[in-house]
C-alpha cells in the first residue's frame, strides 16, 4: 500500500492521482477524511447520515448496494456517536461521528477511481467541519 497524508508531506492533486492510479494500474483507492469542530447538530443526526451516504456516492458516481447502515452505540464519551456503513459495488464508504469531540473519520475505498481532495472537501462542507486533513492510499497486493 502506497499512503500520502500531510504528515508524509505535500498530497499530489487529484489529476495526479487519477494518472497514478490509471498508469500504476492500482486495484483500489481510499481517502481517509479527519473531520474536527463539526456542526454537531449534522453529526448526532442519523437522518443526516444517512443522507451523507446517498449524497457522497453519488458525488463519486457510484453505484450504492443496498441502503446505509447508521447505528448509534459506545460506552464512553469519547467514542459515542453514529457509525456509518455504505456499501457501494465498487467497495464501501464507512465512518464514525464523535459527538463528544465534534470530530468525524470518514474512509471511502473504492477500485474505480475518483478524485479524493475534491471529495474530502465535500465532505467538510457537508457536515460544516471548521478542520479538515485527508490521506490517500493505492491499494494493491
Amino acid at each position: 500500500m502506497y499512503s500520502m497524508s500531510p504528515f508524509a508531506g505535500p498530497l499530489i492533486s487529484d489529476e495526479e492521482v487519477m494518472n497514478k492510479y490509471k498508469k500504476e494500474n492500482h486495484w483500489g483507492l481510499m481517502v481517509s477524511v479527519d473531520l474536527g469542530e463539526c456542526d454537531p447538530s449534522k453529526i448526532s443526526s442519523k437522518e443526516v447520515i444517512t443522507q451523507f451516504a446517498i449524497d457522497i456516492a453519488e458525488h463519486i458516481k457510484m453505484k450504492r448496494y443496498g441502503e446505509p447502515i447508521v447505528v448509534f452505540f459506545g460506552n464512553e464519551p469519547k467514542v459515542q456517536g453514529y457509525s456509518l456503513v455504505q456499501l457501494i459495488e465498487t467497495s464501501q464508504i464507512s465512518g464514525h461521528f464523535a459527538d463528544d469531540t465534534r470530530r468525524a473519520f470518514i474512509d471511502i475505498f473504492s477500485c474505480k477511481e475518483f478524485c479524493p481532495k475534491a471529495t474530502a472537501e465535500y465532505t467538510q462542507r457537508y457536515f460544516g467541519a471548521k478542520k479538515m486533513e485527508y490521506a490517500v492510499s493505492f491499494r494493491d497486493i
